[in-house]
């Protein structure tokens, strides 16, 4: 059975979505703009060879706004307390559905090159490799991808500090798992985070990630 590619992902609602970036957004341009990361990252998975795609969505009553917005995927609805449970139950799910390897990936990340899900695709294949991760410029994760389920690399990690990666990694090393890299990249979280994607996009001109462009031309 193919690898599962699984987006985490919120319904789109202004609000609740790229807060942070709120300013110099509004609360409705923010939603607007996740809504075309979402575009963008879904059809980028579709793109995938060798790939199962996945939805993990949030909150359990989005289920329609998803099977809309994605056809053809699989969809679960994300279950737990903080991002470590909700993680581990979508991976424990996608495991249960027969997937050998399972790879979760952030929907902040528009211009993240798709050969980079691809190369997670093939190391997450080979028998060595027990983890991939795709590390992010500001000390997280845009990719974790698993050959099993490990509840240690979840439980208790301080979220949202620069210190998630290096933790994964020492609990990854101490249970005597191999990890292996993904180039680093960078997601969209902060005002600096979305004036550096406006700079990438424009010294890119032409190529994906479509909608995302589209935001930013239409509110110029």
């Amino acid at each position: 059975m193919h690898t599962a590619i699984m987006i985490m992902a919120k319904v789109p609602q202004a609000g609740a979505v790229k807060t942070r970036l709120c300013p110099p957004l509004s609360q409705q341009e923010a939603m607007t703009l996740y809504y075309a990361f979402l575009r963008d990252k879904i059809a980028q998975v579709q793109s995938l060879e060798a790939a199962s795609p996945t939805m993990a969505y949030t909150p359990a009553d989005g289920r329609s706004v998803f099977a809309a917005l994605a056809p053809g995927f699989t969809l679960i609805a994300q279950q737990g307390a903080d991002l470590g449970e909700r993680l581990a139950n979508a991976f424990a799910q996608c495991f249960a559905a027969g997937h050998t390897g399972v790879i979760a990936i952030d929907s902040d990340t528009p211009t993240l090159p798709t050969n980079f899900l691809q190369q997670a695709i093939a190391l997450l294949a080979m028998p060595k490799v027990d983890v991939v991760i795709g590390p992010s410029d500001d000390g997280g994760y845009y990719l974790i991808g698993l050959r099993a389920l490990h509840h240690e690399l979840f439980e208790n990690m301080p979220w949202s500090t620069d210190v998630v990666v290096p933790e994964t990694v020492r609990r990854a090393t101490a249970k005597g798992l191999q990890v292996a890299w993904l180039p680093p990249w960078f997601d969209v979280d902060t005002p600096e985070d979305l004036e550096r994607l406006q700079s990438t996009l424009k010294a890119t001109p032409g190529k994906a990630p479509w909608h995302t462009r589209q935001f930013f031309l239409k509110r110029a």
